[in-house]
This record gives structure tokens, C-alpha cells and sequence, in this order.
């Protein structure tokens, strides 16, 4: 209990102080299997509160009760958060391979269900996160932790539609012997959007990407990401309705075109997504959020511009009506 109290004032703290999109917790519950000199399992020292509860009446075996211990925590972390920011997401991304008694045929590996208590099934389930990032760190090709079967799994355990982006072991990729090709990356996000469009991904880590390590960045510019995309919407939260702006066009005599967005009465914190008609292409583009009172002007070349689709974003992503212009 005081674990619980101490970790959830922490996360409170965060929430009320600071303009947070979301609280992540990463796959340390219990911790990992600690081990002595001589490969002995280091029993977790609970001994006092498992005790104290089985004094108290507790029924729940030993390792139900500390499943539960995390389970209540997890229920709690969520009720805290929308209880103080409703649209504050909350994620974990636990490791990637699901409880014994439901993963896939051919698929084996450690347990985070019986070593780290940790019944992330259950959190997807009943709604306890807004996303799940399963660490899927193995490559496509290794069968007893087939990425794609993986992937398959943790949609499979998602009843209410929450969001999983699976975690990509891009930091596998470095200027060693035994680096990971670049193509392994590019090769599972293309796996991961023909089985699942329209979802997301994530990477670990960013120091992969900013160093840019054998070309990684540059591999997935040219092919995973050759312009910018909208983060999928979470229509389970609800903020201000997101209505379209009322647009001005001012074309300049230097040639650029002057957009006045100028969001709807009683709008809140929000962006704008522009898709610009050029010479036979659609190009996308996002503005970064503006507060919901206050004007926001572009400037864009005028020359091959022939029309202009925008819609306005809440900062759950979720979307107003698309209005298109011809220029």
C-alpha cells in the first residue's frame, strides 16, 4: 500500500503540474529474477506484507496476491490520472510475450505472468490503458518469438479497441558485428501496417534514430516515413469537440499564400491537418497546437497550388469535419 500511495502522489504530482499528453510505465512490476553466484532465484523479499495479509484473511495464493497487488496498482494508475486529466494518456509497455496458457502455437519464452506478476491481458482487457506498447524485440524470422504472431496475439487480447504499438528494438541496430540490418526495421513496420492500418508503432530507442546508426534515420525517411502522418485518434477520451477553423487565403505579390486559421468560439487546445493539392500529388502537413482562442497564420508557396483540404485536431487526435477549397 504505501508503494502504491508514494508511486500514484509521483504520477499526480506530474499530471496536475505539467501539460503532460500521457503517463508511460515501463515493464517493471516485480523486478526481473534476481540471481546469487550460484544461479540461485533470489526469492522477492515481501515476506512482512505477505504476512500481514495472510494474517488479515487473505485467501489468494502467493503469487495471485502479488498479481494482484500490480492489478489493483494498474486500476488505480488509470482511475488517478482521468480522474485529475480525463485526456491524459495512460500506457505501458510491458514485455512482449503474452501468459503460457494463451500464446500462440510454436511461440515460448519467458514468463512475465508467473516471474513478474504481471497479468497485462487483463490490463488491455477491462480498459486499464489507452496503449500497449508489447516490446516485440526479436526479428521476424525468429520463430519462438515470431514478430508477427506476436503482433497478431496482443490485437487478439483487445475486446474494447485500445491502442497497441508494438515497440520495435531499434537500438539492435548499432556499428557492431552483430547489429541487426537496417532492413529488419523497415521490414517489420511494413509487416505491422499490412496486418494492422492504420495503427502505430513505437521505437526503442530515439538514440538509434539521432545518431542515425548505419543509416537507420535515413533507411526509414525514404521508406517508412516519407512525410508526415496524423497520430491515430483516441476517441475514448473526450475533450473539447474539435470544429473545423474558418479560413483566409491572402495570395501575396512575392508569391506565397497567406493562411488566417481562426478557430471556432469555445475551442480548445488544438491543431490543424492540411493536405495541399500541387502538380498531381497530395502532400500532408500538420501545424503544432495552438490555443483554441487564438488565430494562427501560414505562409506556403502559391506556385502549382491548387487546392487545400483542412480539418482541426483535439490533442486526443480526434478529428472535426474535412472542409476542401479550390485555389
Amino acid at each position: 500500500a504505501l508503494v502504491h500511495e508514494h508511486s500514484l502522489r509521483v504520477i499526480l504530482d506530474v499530471v496536475r503540474r505539467y501539460d503532460v499528453d500521457g503517463v508511460h510505465l515501463d515493464d517493471y512490476f516485480y523486478p526481473y529474477p534476481e540471481k546469487t553466484a550460484a544461479k540461485k532465484i533470489v526469492e522477492f523479499p515481501d515476506d512482512p506484507s505477505w504476512r500481514k495479509y495472510q494474517k488479515s484473511g487473505g485467501k489468494l495464493t502467493r503469487d495471485d496476491w502479488r498479481r494482484d497487488n500490480v492489478n489493483r496498482f494498474v486500476q488505480r494508475f488509470h482511475s488517478t490520472v482521468k480522474a485529475e486529466k480525463p485526456w491524459v494518456k495512460v500506457g505501458i509497455s510491458p514485455f512482449g510475450i503474452g501468459k503460457p496458457a494463451l500464446r500462440p502455437e510454436g511461440i515460448a519464452g519467458f514468463s512475465q505472468y508467473d516471474k513478474l506478476y504481471a497479468d497485462v491481458e487483463r490490463w488491455l482487457s477491462a480498459g486499464w490503458v489507452d496503449y500497449l506498447v508489447p516490446q516485440l524485440y526479436w526479428p521476424i524470422a525468429q520463430k519462438a518469438q515470431a514478430f508477427g504472431p506476436l503482433l497478431d496475439y496482443w490485437h487478439g487480447q483487445n475486446p474494447l479497441g485500445r491502442h497497441v504499438w508494438p515497440g520495435l528494438f531499434s537500438s539492435k541496430v548499432t556499428d557492431k558485428a552483430d547489429s541487426w540490418p537496417v532492413d529488419e526495421l523497415v521490414q517489420q513496420i511494413a509487416l505491422l501496417r499490412e496486418r494492422r492500418p492504420g495503427s502505430g508503432h513505437a521505437h526503442f530507442s530515439m538514440v538509434a534514430l539521432a545518431q542515425n546508426r548505419r543509416g537507420l534515420a535515413d533507411a526509414l525517411r525514404r521508406s517508412s516515413y516519407p512525410q508526415a502522418a496524423l497520430v491515430p485518434a483516441t476517441p475514448w477520451l473526450k475533450t473539447a469537440a474539435a470544429e473545423p477553423p474558418t479560413l483566409a487565403l491572402d495570395r501575396r505579390p512575392d508569391g506565397l499564400l497567406r493562411l488566417r486559421l481562426s478557430p471556432q468560439a469555445g475551442a480548445g487546445l488544438q491543431r490543424y491537418a492540411l493536405w495541399l493539392r500541387g502538380e498531381g500529388d497530395w502532400e500532408f502537413q500538420a501545424t503544432a497546437f495552438t490555443s483554441g482562442d487564438r488565430a494562427l497564420e501560414l505562409e506556403l508557396p502559391a506556385a502549382g497550388l491548387s487546392g487545400l483540404v483542412l480539418s482541426a485536431l483535439d490533442r486526443c487526435g480526434n478529428e472535426s469535419l474535412r472542409l476542401g477549397y479550390r485555389i
